[in-house]
């Protein structure tokens, strides 16, 4: 899987700094993976965030809160639409593009 470097990530420090925040408060226990135009380098300035969050104990499993995280990123202060997606919920086929090019925050 090529994972790439964090600096990869198309998000300025300021915002990866909120992002890690919210991260932290709301699903702690997640693995999340940036994916998409931000990762691959097709993204500019109003470009949406594509997060994928894992449960790195069963990945078949759903994280815990990402409801509540969803709705804090929405009323927070980031510019940027930000897509949270269960990867429980998505397709094999969907995992394989993932795979592709992620970054972990």
């Amino acid at each position: 899987m090529p994972q790439m470097p964090l600096e990869q990530l198309n998000l300025s420090a300021l915002h990866l700094k909120q992002l890690k925040e919210l991260l932290r408060l709301h699903t702690p226990e997640a693995e999340v993976w940036a994916y998409g135009g931000r990762v691959t380098g097709g993204a500019h300035g109003g470009s949406d965030l594509d997060l994928v969050l894992r449960n790195p104990i069963d990945l078949s499993q759903a994280v815990q809160n990402s409801n509540g995280l969803r709705e804090t990123i929405r009323s927070s202060s980031l510019p940027m639409l930000v897509d949270v997606h269960l990867w429980s919920n998505l397709p094999y086929s969907f995992h394989r593009n993932i795979e592709k090019a992620y970054v972990t925050i």
